[in-house]
């Protein structure tokens, strides 16, 4: 499986604090099937802006250790880009650190109260320079929790959906569960990634949201697509393909009126 969303970078972000717990998390997540991961820090606007030579350096360091542990995981630099001001044009001039070498799709984590007409604004101007926002656990949102129909535009537009395997699985509360469950069988989900801050509460592993998501879809094939298929497609800088979304059935709101 290959893990698109995970702070596993010692003391870069609030994920882990040393290297020691750094490789804990690796061997967790190869011991649960994941082959290959992006290391997503924190990056331009809040606390941890991490510029790209900052996140590529502390790869690199990374990389070492792993070699010199023998623990057999490939890992490629990435972020989780902080909404702030001027988004769009501080990827665009290479302030962040893309998915893949063709800078072609890059992680943006969802706000996780207000959606902003600039947020959105930030998004389509993304979209306009042929950079694929990839929007981090929309699930937790308290909006998307009430109405997923400003998703839905999202997904129209152009953007990807990444789902964190610990909403999935429960460990976020019913609410949020219920809402991942509604945002699968809608289709609004492409991508589950783990959002792994440490060895223990929210580790890297994705076979158990694997399974949840192949019953809940009733679909086992798309279930792997979402942590395989589309993953590489993404850092092989490829079309991702992805269904098409079900319009949400209840809509309180509108964000584009």
């Amino acid at each position: 499986m290959i893990d698109l969303h995970c702070h596993i970078l010692p003391g870069i972000d609030d994920g882990p604090g040393m290297m020691m717990e750094s490789l804990s998390m690796a061997r967790q997540a190869v011991a649960d099937g994941i082959h290959t991961l992006v290391a997503t820090p924190h990056a331009l606007g809040g606390t941890y802006p991490n510029p790209p030579e900052k996140v590529l350096r502390e790869t690199e360091l990374f990389r070492a250790a792993l070699r010199a542990e023998n623990i057999n995981l490939s890992v490629y630099s990435g972020c989780e880009v902080h909404n702030c001001l001027n988004m769009a044009d501080r990827i665009v001039a290479g302030e962040a650190t893309f998915l893949n070498p063709n800078k072609n799709h890059i992680l943006v984590e969802f706000p996780f109260e207000l959606v902003s007409k600039e947020f959105i604004q930030q998004l389509s101007k993304l979209l306009d320079n042929g950079i694929t926002p990839v929007l981090g656990h929309p699930e937790r949102n308290k909006k998307t929790l009430q109405d997923s129909m400003i998703l839905y535009d999202l997904i129209l537009m152009g953007c990807l959906v990444q789902m964190n395997s610990t909403s999935i699985n429960g460990g976020f509360g019913p609410k949020v569960l219920e809402c991942a469950k509604d945002l699968l069988t809608h289709r609004m989900v492409h991508i589950v990634g783990s959002d792994a801050h440490s060895a223990g509460y929210r580790a890297p592993v994705l076979s158990q949201a694997v399974t949840n998501c192949a019953e809940t879809l009733e679909n086992k094939a798309e279930a792997l697509m979402m942590v395989l298929g589309r993953p590489q497609q993404i850092l092989d800088g490829k079309k991702v393909e992805v269904p098409e979304p079900e319009k949400p059935k209840n809509s309180k709101w509108f964000f584009f009126k």
